[in-house]
C-alpha cells in the first residue's frame, strides 16, 4: 500500500482525533462504580473539531479514517 506524506494540517486532525479516543477510553476504563468525568470534555471535542475544519476534513470522514489508518501502520 503507498504511504502518503500527511500535511502539517492532517497531521494535527489525526493527533487530535488520537487525542479524543484516548479521553475517551480513560473515561470508560475508570473502576466500576466510581464518579465518571463527561465522556468528552468540551475542550478535547473543541480541538479536534477545529483541527478537523482546518485540514478541510470536516464531513470527509472516508478520507480522514483513511489518514489515520496510514498513520497507524506507520507506528
Amino acid at each position: 500500500m503507498p504511504t502518503a506524506v500527511l500535511t502539517d494540517r492532517e497531521r494535527t486532525a489525526v493527533q487530535a482525533y488520537l487525542r479524543l479516543l484516548h479521553t475517551v477510553r480513560a473515561a470508560f476504563d475508570m473502576p466500576p462504580g466510581s464518579r465518571r468525568p463527561p465522556v468528552v470534555p468540551p475542550a478535547v471535542l473543541a480541538e479536534a473539531e477545529a483541527a478537523l475544519a482546518a485540514a478541510g476534513l470536516s464531513g470527509n470522514e472516508e478520507r480522514f479514517f483513511e489518514l489515520l489508518r496510514q498513520a497507524g501502520a506507520a507506528r
